[in-house]
């Protein structure tokens, strides 16, 4: 079987709550998350990520919006999110400054609007295009901004589900 599902199912069921936090900050996606072990395989993982980020409250995602930084800001520190951050943001280490102060101006607004971090899938993405999608999302209703930012927090979800497992 595969490594990382061994031990992610091998955990009690606290260790893998605070495992499954790196991955996404909200307590009840990690606590729902960790009583659906055993996982088979991981397809299994997948749709259980998926199938609990969908029936998270706003609430609950709010509180996984507040473990991420601005598109354009550093981590410090030793913690794996962190690490995680940095990498997944790598695509702003060469821009401009006038881009950078771009970026920073873009949070600014988005935060005004809609009350909390613009969050974006940022691996693979530069700066320019971060900075384009956030000013294209400014457009949109706070309902339609939910359902982004609920699909882009699953992304990154599953991406950090990856490298938990393993292989990612």
């Amino acid at each position: 079987m595969d490594p990382g599902l061994l031990r992610l199912n091998g955990l009690s069921r606290d260790e893998a709550e605070a495992e499954l936090r790196t991955c996404c900050a909200s307590r009840r996606w990690a606590a729902a998350m960790a009583v659906r072990r055993p996982f088979e395989d991981r397809a299994a993982v997948w749709e259980a990520a998926a199938k609990t980020m969908a029936g998270l409250g706003w609430d609950d995602i709010e509180e996984a919006l507040r473990a991420h930084p601005r598109i354009g800001e550093r981590i410090g520190g030793d913690a794996r999110e962190a690490s995680w951050s940095r990498r997944e943001q790598a695509g702003v280490d060469g821009a401009g400054d006038d881009l950078k102060a771009a970026l920073v101006e873009g949070n600014r607004a988005y935060e005004e609007r809609f009350g909390h971090v613009f969050l974006i899938c940022a691996t693979g993405r530069s700066a320019a295009e971060m900075l384009a999608e956030l000013r294209g999302r400014l457009a949109n209703d706070p309902e339609a901004e939910r359902a982004v930012v609920r699909d882009e927090l699953a992304k990154i979800t599953e991406l950090r589900l990856a490298k938990l497992l393993g292989g990612g």
